[in-house]
Formats: structure tokens, sequence, C-alpha cells
């Protein structure tokens, strides 16, 4: 009974030291989740201009012969997949990783793995990487953003891949966080003749249309993958917040449940105890 009691007393103490490192874990991811809420918040309108700017010149102009906008067949897709530096989020990780199997369907691929855990998956999957340079998603830079998509955009111009596509996790609220994917090159844009600007004019670009528009899809390509880090850094600490919350909680119910345990033996112990008191008396 005694070794008993010893063994519950132990595991308290080891669940107690485990519910303080979830409990700070927890307050250092709320603590990044408002940075990163912030640095969201800032990029999304530099994203959103550029973004209409894009489909204003080519919905303008019908004649853009540029290799952005050419679509093609698909033999080969670049998947930019971005995901975390650490586990202990939850199904952060795992959520993207499904996505992105479940949309590439066993078609040929390369990989840009953003954060160590894309990288280190795919690499034991065996799945080609197109660069292993960025695997600390929360070291990567707007700069770093910009130049992978220059990069991206001269490997897409000489055929090394048909299409582009990026996976992330779109932060909807500390609650909730959605995996998502989206194409970004060739890009499918609308010639209704409805994109005129935000004015309805027309809009005159030198020396033509064409040549700005080439000039600007790596800075558009840019921008949205840093777009899409900021949306999954921020995800990823809400998610690793909701987790740890869990898991506090969760040591909490069983801290209360070892203890009730613990009582119950000792209260046995001290009964055993009474009882061979008594039974010894007797026999004087």
């Amino acid at each position: 009974m005694a070794s008993s009691m010893k063994d519950i007393k132990l595991r308290i103490h080891s669940v107690e030291s485990t519910m303080q490192i979830t409990r700070a874990m927890e307050l250092v991811a709320a603590s990044k989740l408002r940075r990163a809420q912030e640095r969201m918040e800032r990029s999304r309108p530099y994203f959103e201009i550029l973004h209409e700017t894009i489909h204003d010149i080519a919905g303008l102009d019908d004649t853009i012969l540029s290799p952005y906008v050419m679509q093609r067949e698909v033999k080969r897709t670049c998947w930019i997949v971005i995901a975390g530096d650490r586990g202990l989020a939850g199904g952060y990780n795992n959520n993207i990783f499904k996505l992105v199997h479940a949309e590439a369907a066993d078609r040929e691929m390369i990989v840009v793995p953003v954060g160590k855990k894309a990288l280190e998956y795919y690499r034991h999957k065996n799945i080609p990487v197109w660069s292993g340079a960025y695997q600390e998603a929360g070291a990567v830079t707007v700069g770093d953003c910009f130049t992978m998509a220059n990069m991206l955009c001269r490997d897409f111009r000489r055929g090394e891949f048909d299409e582009i596509r990026i996976a992330f996790t779109t932060f909807v609220s500390a609650l909730s966080q959605t995996p998502t994917t989206m194409g970004l090159l060739p890009i499918v844009v609308d010639h209704s003749g409805q994109g005129g600007g935000r004015s309805g004019t027309r809009i005159t670009y030198e020396p033509d249309s064409e040549t700005v528009y080439d000039m600007i899809v790596p800075e558009y390509l840019g921008g949205l993958i840093y777009g899409a880090l900021c949306e999954s850094f921020a995800s990823e600490q809400g998610a690793r917040r909701m987790a740890m919350d869990s898991a506090t909680k969760n040591a909490g119910a069983m801290i209360d449940d070892l203890t009730l345990r613990y009582n119950r033996a000792r209260q046995g112990a001290i009964t055993q105890e009474i009882t061979e008191i008594v039974a010894g008396a007797q026999y004087e």
C-alpha cells in the first residue's frame, strides 16, 4: 500500500511539472498570436491592391500573351507548402499535408517546403524538393518571399513545371484555422472587360500593358506567398494555444483523479492500521 501511495504521489508531481510546461507554452503562443495577427492585418492591404491591379490589367487587355496567363497541359506541379517549425499544435501540420496529398492525386510534383516540419515530411516521402532554404517558417522574411517568387517565375517560364500552387492555413479566428490551397500560376483572368479599376476608367500602361504585367507578376506572387505565410504563422500559434490549453485542462483533470486515488489509498492504509491495532488489543 505504501508503495502504491508513493507511485501515485510521484505521478502527481510528474503531471504537475508537465502542466506547468503546457501552461507556459500556451502563454507564449498567445503572445506570439497577437503579434502574428498584427503582421497579418498589415500585409493584407498590400496583397489586395496587387491582386486587383493584376486582374485589372489582364481584364482590360485580352491581347496579353504573357507566359503567366497562358494555359498549358499540366504535367508537373510545383507546390509551396507552408507548415510549422515545431509540433504540439494539434492537427495543424498533418491537416495541410493531407490536403496537399488529396489534391495532388499522385501526379508528378515538386515541393517548396516552408517550415521544418514540411521539409522533414517531404524528404521522408522522397518527394523532390525545389529548395530546402526555407526550413524555418518563423525566420522567412518578406524579402525571402520575393526572392522565392522571382526564382519560381523564372523556372515557370522555362517550363520546369506547368503550374504553381500554394498550400497554407487560413486564419479564421483564434479558435478556428482552415487548411487551404490556391493556384498561383498561370493566372486565371476575366476578359469580360469589367476589370477597369476601382473607378471604372481605363488605364494606359507604359511602355505597354504586357511589359508592365510581366514585371508585376513576380511582385504579386511574392505578396501572395508572404500573405499566406502570415496567415499560416498566425494559424500555427492559434492551433498551439488551443492544443496547450486542452493539454493543461487534461493535466488538471488527471491530477484531480490521481489525488482522489491517493486519498483513497491513504484512507485505506489508515483504516488497515486502525484495524490491526484494534485486533492486537483484543489479544492482550
